[in-house]
């Protein structure tokens, strides 16, 4: 079932916003106002749909867990050899074509939080209005068109793959927005062009504690090219960005700076300027992030091509981030086998040499320098960006009209000192080992 691009929007996994609660306020009101308008137009007209995936996943690495995306709480690996929890998940849609030109949709998900539940999250709402034939505007919860297959993205029926590919995919978690929307579609002979420009804030809580969100809200600007067979997506999105998580390393290096700075003589200075240079470099807190990315698809129907390239760049912790991939496949009746490639780079350092901090100021001093720039240069900092190449194989069963089988091997091949898309890293873990993955999904749409 391939999600209507006009309808699309995704999640904020928490309670419902401010925002949101007006949205869903406004579908009552809209409710109303259709019914008295029914003498003028035809009486609304409703749809009921929906879509899961039941999926287990095994990782060869077991002091470490491979998630589908960082917002996960556990997967396959150190927390279960074999985990349902990675990919499964069940979601039901609403909408409604309110009027003419007035028109709602509300969809509910079933999948893993940051907390490891499954607790039914609001994931579609919002109002839409068609001002022209060509011209809309939705107001509530709305999708962030960062990638190719965003606007539908969370069915996996509808998806070549397993799941879409992790080194891309996840350099933008937040795929979501709650603001408002503006779309204007344009038709140039035979090419198909859709312009997206959206304002709202997007947020997410993170499984380390906290959350991730924009602050004061984000731009995001998307524009889709159809042409026959062909297709290409063009995405910018500019916000400022805080991550809770982190914050509390560079408090402690605040603290720090301030203790050094009462050293006598002034011997604590030198490092004290030092570890407020490194906080104010590297925290998260309302930092400029910006993320772009250019994807193309050529389907002709016999088989497919398509690939994706993004880039995040980020005043702080995250730095410069840059993924890749191509995938295609060959359709033989009811069966297709896919590969696909990919690759996670960082663009900015992978470390910082910290705080230097002379011995003249004792032993308990020194440790605490030490221990700062080694949560810096840990897992959960520097080093905890994703830098990594997969070749994948699958192969899709589509075993009736709504329903497909996948199988996926994936091979990753890790960089020293990363621990490539790997989360929840435990004692025994080596980074730069290699790992594999196996997965099966059977997707459905209803």
């Amino acid at each position: 079932m391939r999600q209507n691009p006009s309808n699309a929007a995704y999640l904020i996994p928490r309670s419902v916003s401010r925002l949101q609660a007006l949205t869903l306020a406004g579908l009552v009101v809209a409710a109303v106002y259709t019914a008295d308008v029914r003498a003028q137009e035809s009486d609304p007209v409703f749809h009921f749909s929906g879509f899961g995936t039941l999926g287990i996943a095994h990782s060869s690495e077991d002091n470490a867990d491979f998630l589908a995306h960082d917002l996960q709480k556990k997967g396959a690996g150190a927390h279960e050899s074999w985990s349902m929890e990675v990919d499964s998940k069940i979601g039901l849609q609403f909408s409604a074509d309110l009027t003419s030109k007035f028109s709602a949709v509300l969809q509910v998900v079933s999948e893993q939080q940051y907390d490891g539940t499954f607790r039914p999250q609001i994931e579609w709402a919002n109002l839409k209005y068609d001002i022209t034939s060509d011209l809309s505007v939705r107001v509530g919860r709305v999708v962030l068109g960062s990638f190719l297959t965003s606007d539908y993205r969370k069915v996996g029926y509808s998806t070549p793959w397993v799941r879409p590919p992790v080194e891309v995919y996840g350099l933008i978690p937040l795929s979501h927005s709650d603001g408002i929307d503006l779309s204007y579609h344009a038709i140039f002979g035979e090419v198909n062009s859709t312009l997206h420009a959206a304002f709202g804030k997007a947020s997410a809580r993170h499984p380390a504690g906290g959350k991730v969100e924009s602050e004061g809200g984000a731009w995001h600007f998307s524009n889709t090219v159809e042409y026959g067979p062909a297709t290409m997506r063009l995405a910018y999105t500019h916000s400022h960005l805080t991550a809770e998580p982190y914050e509390e390393l560079f408090d402690g290096y605040r603290t720090f700076a301030d203790q050094l700075a009462t050293a006598p003589f002034g011997l604590g200075n030198s490092a004290a300027a030092q570890a407020n240079a490194i906080a104010h470099k590297y925290n998260t807190e309302d930092k400029r992030f910006t993320f772009f990315s250019i994807g193309a698809m050529y389907d002709p129907g016999k088989w497919f091509v398509m690939a994706e390239w993004g880039q995040t760049d980020s005043d702080s912790l995250l730095g410069k981030r840059q993924a890749w991939y191509a995938t295609g496949g060959y359709r033989l009746g009811a069966f297709t086998p896919y590969v696909t490639y990919a690759e996670a780079k960082l663009k900015s350092n992978q470390s910082d040499p910290g705080v230097d901090v002379p011995p003249i100021l004792g032993p308990v001093a020194v440790g605490t320098g030490a221990f700062l720039d080694s949560q810096l240069n840990s897992i959960e900092g520097l080093a905890g960006a994703p830098i990594q190449k997969t070749i994948s194989f699958g192969l899709r069963w589509d075993v009736t009209k709504n329903t497909a089988l996948k199988v996926q091997y994936d091979y990753s091949r890790v960089d020293d000192g990363s621990p490539g898309t790997l989360n929840y890293i435990q004692p025994g873990f080596k980074t730069g080992d290699d790992f594999e993955v196996f997965s099966a999904t059977f997707d459905f749409v209803f």
